[in-house]
């Protein structure tokens, strides 16, 4: 089937430590193969992805879609988000792949997937907005974020750049041990509460951290975020819920407390780390909502996606 109004895929070459510039080739061979025009661009620099995505909107391409992880995803729909005519893609290149299992493809596609993804049946799906700033997965506040600035360094423009070559579970296993939890103010359903907790994810899909189901009810379609936030633990009992989560039973313990609103705010007394999609940043305010239905998506229809509609 020929598709005549334009596919943009923008690769980012170094995701996946390096597969996402071999999945150049096969993003070429499989348009040549379903009949798809259109272009394949490589991304140069962090931000980089936002600004090729919007540039292909403005040249009037139909179909934009963002080979990579998670942040290459986040940046890609960065400027889609709300804009009519539209279609948001993802193509799975990098190491974790959470978001994409939002849209019910697998961490890899096979020619059978490929097939579906040119097919292109679309869903409206929903929106995180955290400060202004959109993603499409989730974010989190508390020990997840605190692991992931322990990954990462600021380099000389003062942006915050992964590591290379860390070992995550011995991160993991050096945070349970040192993380202190802060104080903070949570804002939700009309009502502010000080408490000091041990993490909050906030999720428009199921899966964060490469694998880790802390909002298993979470539904991409639903005009509501999900929230999973843990009260303060000891030491033993960071241990019992890192297992319980892996388990997928966590929901289920006294000190996990599950909500699905559409608007929440965090306070903090001092800058702390966030991260959305995967992407490290600091605030000591965090004012989250959703914007329903705001992004038109390629999903796999007879995947195991999270629409509730599709």
């Amino acid at each position: 089937m020929l598709h005549s109004d334009g596919w943009a895929f923008i690769v980012n070459p170094i995701a996946g430590v390096g597969y996402g510039a071999a999945c150049a080739e096969t993003v070429r061979q499989m348009m040549q193969r379903h009949g798809a025009a259109g272009e394949v661009v490589l991304t140069r620099a962090k931000g980089h992805a936002s600004e090729l995505a919007a540039e292909y909107a403005s040249r009037g391409f139909s179909r934009i879609v963002a080979v990579g992880g998670d942040g290459t995803m986040n940046e890609v729909a960065q400027p889609l988000v709300g804009r009519a005519g539209i279609t948001f893609g993802g193509v799975p290149a990098g190491t974790g792949n959470d978001f994409i299992h939002v849209l019910g493809f697998p961490d890899r596609l096979s020619e059978a997937d490929w097939e579906v993804f040119f097919r292109g049946s679309t869903a409206m799906m929903d929106a995180g907005r955290c400060n202004g700033r959109y993603f499409v997965n989730g974010m989190g506040l508390g020990f997840d974020a605190h692991v992931a600035a322990e990954n990462y360094h600021v380099d000389a423009n003062g942006q915050a750049v992964r590591g290379k070559g860390s070992n995550y579970m011995w991160m993991i296993i050096k945070a349970i041990l040192t993380y202190r939890e802060k104080p903070m103010r949570v804002t939700f359903q009309g009502k502010t509460e000080s408490r000091k907790g041990f993490l909050n994810t906030i999720a428009n899909g199921r899966r964060l951290a490469g694998g880790m189901y802390l909002t298993p009810k979470a539904l991409a379609d639903d005009g509501l975020l999900d929230v999973c936030m843990c009260d303060a633990l000891s030491l033993l009992m960071r241990f019992k819920e890192l297992v319980s989560v892996t388990r997928r039973t966590h929901l289920a313990d006294p000190v996990m407390h599950y909500h699905q609103i559409d608007r929440i705010c965090y306070e903090f007394d001092t800058e702390v780390p966030a991260h959305a999609d995967g992407e490290l940043f600091f605030s000591s305010r965090f004012d989250i909502d959703v914007a329903p239905g705001a992004l038109r998506t390629i999903i796999n229809p007879a995947g195991d996606h999270y629409f509730g509609r599709a």
